[in-house]
């Protein structure tokens, strides 16, 4: 059974009934059969209705979901021979980032990826995906050696922000996060970077500024979490979440008719959750096209476009 979300509360309904026929004894008749069939074809219908007109919110509940595919699954699923790397050369390692090479699809590879766990363990284990400055030197560190070594980068985001806490803060978080924009943007190498669930303010960006952003179609990206934006705007942090998610066009059409982001993957019916295999392999082509498109082009062009690409968003966003 899957993790129902609240607005998938009537296909949850149906999904309970078939399973219940099927756990009853003669489950196998022409007669339950048929019924179960009935209600399958009632539920698909149901599932492919509510997923045709989400909002934000809804959206925003999607890419958290529980069950979306992670960092780790990307790596297992698409990257053969991924040799880890761990650490900055200067304080710690940090589980958050989760950070390699490996061989993707032909071509010689460094990966970077939020990394947020799958269960209360792991969870903790990874800091729930909030890296540390640690965390971002370590990637800066792995841009460069893609540098040094002309490699492409691969970077998955997907997390909620950088860890806000105090010691983060007093190791230099925000000058780790701006170090590690500045890399994204001085590299001479493609930048390949895909939002696969949550990517929130610096400590997404800081793996996103390149030449190419992909986006999963439930994924968000935004500047604060609509809870945060409601907090400070509306001083309600629960109940008000909903329209600042809406104000805040955080769903991937929106930033796509915005220019932020480069390409939208379709997500199969009722979320990456549902079809994990599925939504990986879909995100493997955009990225291996992507790649395509980028590797024949001179570093300098390369970093030129990239750095172009942002001025004029900026341009555009102010204008």
């Amino acid at each position: 059974m899957h993790n129902f979300l609240d607005f998938e509360k009537s296909v949850a309904e149906l999904e309970g009934k078939i399973e219940e026929l099927r756990r009853q004894p003669g489950s196998g008749e022409p007669q339950i059969a048929e019924e179960v069939s009935k209600l399958q074809g009632k539920a698909e219908k149901l599932l492919r209705q509510t997923y045709s007109k989400l909002n934000a919110w809804q959206k925003t509940q999607i890419a958290r979901h529980p069950d979306r595919p992670h960092t780790l699954d990307y790596i297992a699923a698409l990257i053969e021979d991924f040799t880890p790397l761990a650490g900055d050369r200067t304080f710690a390692e940090d589980r958050a980032i989760i950070s390699g090479l490996g061989r993707f699809r032909g071509f010689s590879v460094v990966v970077i990826g939020h990394e947020k766990g799958t269960d209360t363990e792991t969870r903790i284990h990874h800091n729930f995906g909030m890296a540390k400055p640690e965390g971002y030197r370590k990637a800066r560190r792995l841009m460069k050696l893609a540098n040094q070594f002309k490699l492409p980068v691969i970077t998955l985001v997907d997390t909620p922000g950088a860890y806000p806490g105090v010691d983060a803060e007093a190791r230099g978080q925000a000058e780790a996060i701006a170090r590690s924009v500045e890399t994204c943007l001085g590299l001479k190498v493609p930048l390949v970077s895909t939002v696969i669930g949550e990517g929130g303010s610096g400590g997404a960006f800081a793996l996103a500024a390149a030449n190419s952003v992909l986006m999963l179609e439930h994924s968000i990206y935004s500047v604060i979490s609509p809870e945060g934006c409601a907090s400070i705007l509306w001083r309600d942090g629960n109940h008000a979440a909903e329209a600042a998610a809406e104000a805040l066009k955080l769903t991937s059409s929106d930033l796509k008719e915005l220019g932020v982001i480069d390409e939208v993957i379709p997500e199969p019916i009722g979320g990456a959750h549902r079809c994990p295999s599925e939504t990986i392999a879909a995100v493997g082509d955009a990225i291996e096209h992507a790649l395509e498109e980028l590797s024949g082009l001179d570093g300098g062009v390369l970093k030129t476009r990239r750095r172009e690409k942002y001025l004029e968003l900026g341009q555009k966003i102010l204008s």
